[in-house]
């Protein structure tokens, strides 16, 4: 159990449901981003055409 502690608590890299969470989260950060990029991308036509 020592070992097992001490092992756990030294180790320095993600424990692999880290590592599973990380990569979600990042794939949906980035897929946040495009939306975010497309409705700025409309708003943009939106008022270019409000303005003719």
């Amino acid at each position: 159990m020592a070992r097992a502690r001490e092992a756990r608590d030294g180790a320095k890299g993600l424990s692999e449901a880290d590592y599973e969470e990380l990569k979600r989260l990042r794939a949906e950060n980035a897929e946040l981003r495009m939306e975010r990029d497309v409705l700025k991308r409309s708003v943009v036509l939106w008022v270019k055409e409000a303005t003719k």
